[in-house]
């Protein structure tokens, strides 16, 4: 008697989700150390500090 065949295409799926889940982490690692390396914002002195504390504290009307 013929024995069923295994088929392929759960190994198949599954390969290619692990393999994009990988692919997305790689992404997040290279953004999050490109992000750090130029670091856009520069010291803030304490004027500018005072400034975006009153703008995020005040109320919009």
């Amino acid at each position: 008697m013929a024995q069923n065949p295994r088929s392929v295409v759960l190994p198949v799926v599954a390969a290619a989700v692990f393999a994009g889940l990988g692919r997305m982490v790689l992404q997040k690692v290279l953004a999050d150390r490109a992000a750090r390396e130029t670091n856009v914002a520069g010291p803030l002195d304490e004027k500018t500090r005072a400034w975006i504390s009153d703008v995020v504290r005040t109320p919009r009307q």
